[in-house]
Formats: C-alpha cells, sequence, structure tokens
C-alpha cells in the first residue's frame, strides 16, 4: 500500500443514513464521489438528502471545488469502487453481510485502497476475516451525523496493518474530522459503550419515578451535556479540582464517586417501561417531526462547532486546510 496516494475518489457503499451523510460530508470537502446500494429507490433518495443537508454541511466548511454534481451513483458495486482511493462500507450490522460484503470490495478496489467500515459495533477482525488484503482494512465508526458530528473512531483488525491505521487517521483529520484510535477492538467500540452507561443509568431513574422523560433529557442537555459539548470528563474533573487540579480531585472527590457506584441502577426494561418511555418521548416532541428536530439538533451543533472552532486550536481544520486532498492516505 502506498501510504502517501492521495485521495481523490471515495467509494460510499451504502446509503441508508450513515453513508448518505457520508458521502454529503465528502462531496462538501471536494471529492469525486461514487456511491452504490441495492435499493432501486437509493438513489432518488440519496440525491435528495445530499441537496436538504447540502446547507448544513457546508456550514462547517466548504471546499472551493465542492460540488453536490461530483456525485455519481451505481447499483453496481463492483463499478462503484474500480477506481477508488477510500471506501466507506455503510451497511447494516449483520457480520455476515459484512464479511460476505468486504470480501467483495477487497476483490474489486485498486490494491492500494483502503476500505473503512462505518460499524457501529462489530469489529474489524471479524469483518477483515475473508479478505485477501486485510492489511488495508479498517473500522471508521462516525457519530450520527457525519456530515456535522467530527468524531471517527478508528481502530484496526488483528490483520490490519498500523500503517493503515494512521493512514485513516490522517485522512480523517485531513477532511474536517476529529479522529480517535482506539488501541484495542471491543465490541461497541467506545463512544457507543459510554452512550450506553449514560442511558442505563437515565432509564432507570424513568423507571424508579424520580424523573420523567422529558426532564431526564433536560438534567443532560442542560447540565453536563453543556460542559461535554466543550470539555470531556477528565479535563472537567480537572477544573472540578479546583487549584489542586486532577491530584486534588482525585485524592478527595474521587473516593466519593467511587463509593457511588454501586448505586447507580440496572433497569428492567419491560413493556411498561417501553411504552413509559415512547409517550414521554413523543410528548416531548410536541408534534414536531423527526426531520423538524433533526434540522433544529444539526442547526445547533453547527454553531457549538463554530463557537469550538474560535477557542480551540486542536479541533477539526477548516477545508481551506485540507488542500492539497489529502496525503497521508
Amino acid at each position: 500500500m502506498n501510504a502517501h496516494k492521495p485521495v481523490r475518489r471515495v467509494a460510499i457503499v451504502g446509503t441508508g443514513t450513515i453513508g448518505a451523510s457520508w458521502a454529503t460530508h465528502y462531496l462538501v470537502r471536494g471529492f469525486d464521489v461514487t456511491a452504490t446500494d441495492p435499493s432501486p429507490t437509493a438513489e432518488t433518495a440519496l440525491r435528495s438528502y445530499v441537496q436538504a443537508a447540502w446547507d448544513a454541511a457546508a456550514s462547517t466548511g466548504l471546499a472551493p471545488d465542492a460540488s453536490p454534481e461530483r456525485l455519481s451513483f451505481t447499483p453496481d458495486l463492483r463499478r462503484a469502487v474500480a477506481d477508488a482511493d477510500f471506501v466507506q462500507e455503510n451497511a447494516p450490522e449483520r457480520p455476515d453481510l459484512k464479511v460476505k460484503l468486504f470480501t467483495d470490495i477487497d476483490d474489486a478496489t485498486p490494491p492500494d485502497a483502503i476500505i473503512a467500515s462505518s460499524s457501529s459495533g462489530i469489529t474489524m477482525s471479524i469483518i477483515q476475516a475473508e479478505c485477501r488484503r486485510p492489511e488495508r482494512t479498517v473500522i471508521g465508526h462516525p457519530f450520527n451525523p457525519p456530515h456535522i458530528v467530527p468524531l471517527v473512531e478508528v481502530v484496526g483488525g488483528t490483520r490490519t496493518a498500523p500503517e493503515t491505521v494512521q493512514d485513516a487517521m490522517s485522512f480523517y483529520a485531513a477532511i474536517g474530522k476529529k479522529p480517535i484510535h482506539l488501541k484495542k477492538e471491543l465490541p461497541g467500540h467506545v463512544a457507543n459503550r459510554i452512550q450506553a452507561a449514560l442511558y442505563r443509568e437515565v432509564v432507570y431513574l424513568v423507571q424508579e419515578g424520580v424523573l420523567d422523560v422529558a426532564d431526564s433529557d433536560d438534567a443532560v442537555s442542560w447540565g453536563p451535556g453543556l460542559r461535554w459539548g466543550v470539555m470531556g470528563p477528565h479535563l472537567l474533573w480537572h477544573l472540578g479540582g479546583g487549584e489542586g487540579g486532577i491530584q486534588h480531585f482525585m485524592d478527595t472527590l474521587m473516593p466519593r464517586m467511587v463509593a457511588s457506584w454501586h448505586e447507580l441502577g440496572t433497569p428492567e426494561f419491560t413493556p411498561e417501561l417501553k411504552q413509559k418511555i415512547e409517550a414521554g418521548v413523543l410528548e416531548e416532541a410536541d408534534g414536531h417531526s423527526v426531520d423538524e428536530l433533526a434540522a433544529r439538533r444539526d442547526a445547533m451543533l453547527s454553531a457549538l462547532l463554530r463557537v469550538r472552532a474560535q477557542h480551540d486550536p486542536s479541533g477539526p481544520p477548516s477545508p481551506a486546510a485540507d488542500r492539497p486532498v489529502k496525503e497521508g492516505s
């Protein structure tokens, strides 16, 4: 694999919500994108998504040569990936499907292309099991929606070359993402596991009648969620330690937190609890459609990212810093 091959052509395999969002991001960043999906309505849905998401995606940075016209579509997988420099796979979360799909992509792509999976839970060691060139396969798991949220979790499988992980990290960073390197594989990767741990306690509090659904959402988004949008928990604890910083926090406050861990709950997810959450969410949505709520979310996320860019030099680069496209792959 040529570690310095520029990435000019990106293939998107699977054009559901995540694949369509990835396609939008790559287009906004100035790439030629070829997408493929077996659904007979996939192309229409994809182009509609790109059109609807373009302004929000562009608000986080628009490359000078970006255009929706650089999107092409074919239902033929081999054709879609035949000249790709980088492949972003987004098929349903089924191990058997992923294994077969990666085998086919591996056979059809140029040997120096990187093949990344957006898989949210399946490890690359499973996905790459039948590839002839597994050394160039890697997890590149985004956070939804990828055309706005910068996080990408990067982790290789047992047969992934270390250079592939580094090249993927460099590539994602160059296109405005915030990649993190997972040094070990584990189901669900990292960010989803953190989400699951938090949500387990939220659901427990709702089940116990401590909070209703709307107040539990507010407890997260108007409290710790605001701080987490600025800094992660370790750095926030450093601030929480006052002048003594993290050392003071660990010595005086952490023991109390550890002692409280056994009090955290594990809810029993009954049909009644499921119905209670569903009713609470619909009441909180107050008649607004999923699309309307998503647009509100995306607008606020874009605004937050613009503020972060003004204050955080370690954040993702703007498209002006991306050019030329894109060494490190």
